[in-house]
């Protein structure tokens, strides 16, 4: 069996920033959950939410002692994409380094993204 393709990956800083919100969660946590809605001025925004269980037809990622869910209308758009937490003198946020993206608007709350290509998935799954 080969090994299965990763959708994303999270950096160091997001997974220990992950592992200390789950801890601190007030019910017990499976993962976190990662899509994409319509929205903001670039077009689109990511989401996050915990996630208590896997839903059908997510795909798990499993990082660096982290599980991931990823929403399956979101797969072509997340494609690569690498989650970082960043901290800077004004704010601590996570950041979605995402080769997908191709503009984001100037407030940084919502992106443009293009679907990666559908065979690019699949070569990855084979």
């Amino acid at each position: 069996m080969a090994p299965s393709f990763k959708v994303m990956s999270l950096t160091e800083a997001a997974a220990e920033r992950i592992k200390r919100i789950m801890a601190d969660a007030e019910r017990p946590i499976a993962g976190l959950r990662v899509g994409v809605k319509n929205g903001g001025c670039a077009g689109m925004s990511y989401t996050m939410e915990y996630a208590e269980e896997r839903k059908a037809g997510e795909d798990v990622v499993e990082d660096k002692g982290v599980r991931v869910f990823i929403d399956p209308k979101a797969v072509l758009f997340l494609l690569g994409t690498e989650m970082d937490f960043q901290t800077t003198k004004l704010a601590s946020q996570f950041v979605f380094n995402n080769p997908n993206q191709t503009s984001a608007c100037g407030c940084g709350e919502s992106v443009a993204i293009t679907p990666a290509d559908p065979n690019a998935l699949a070569t990855a799954h084979a």
